[in-house]
């Protein structure tokens, strides 16, 4: 396979989406004794300010994000994790609020994203709902290490 350098071009188009049109996603706050992992998946995990994760809630927050290695963008074929999609995971109970957002605003595919992440997390939580965030945008940035890894064996110079 010839290595294809991520064009400039590209770069840009997956790094700014066209959000002229939408509204700031509004994120309603999380019930009494609910857990809120803020950036919990590009740094260490944080909770909530004035909460502490138990080890129980640490142990399934790294759970979940491992499961969501396994959801590929349809787009790049790299998982969402490795991507930097994820900015935020909110538990309360069974009941799991993911913080995402796309490598493009227009992504056709965010229903096959949606079912794909209550398909790897239906035996671990009783309920998933998706929340598309738009502000900060997704940028080349928010890629691991992990991710670009990936993306040069795809043949992308990142």
């Amino acid at each position: 396979m010839s290595e294809e350098p991520l064009s400039k071009e590209l770069l840009d188009e997956l790094g700014t989406p066209d959000t002229s049109a939408m509204a700031e996603s509004e994120v309603s706050a999380a019930p009494a004794g609910a857990v809120t992992v803020v950036d919990g998946v590009a740094a260490d995990t944080v909770s909530a300010p004035g909460t502490e994760l138990s080890e129980e809630q640490r142990a399934l927050v790294e759970e979940i994000v491992e499961l969501l290695k396994d959801v590929i963008d349809p787009e790049l074929g790299i998982n969402i994790v490795d991507l930097g999609l994820l900015y935020g995971l909110h538990l309360d109970g069974d009941a799991l609020v993911i913080d995402m957002t796309l490598t493009s605003a227009g992504c056709p595919l965010t229903d096959m994203i949606e079912r794909q992440c209550r398909f790897v997390l239906e035996d671990l939580v009783k309920t998933v709902s998706i929340n598309w965030v738009w502000l900060p945008p997704w940028g080349p940035d928010k890629i691991t290490e992990d991710g670009r890894e990936q993306l040069r064996a795809l043949g992308f110079n990142v």
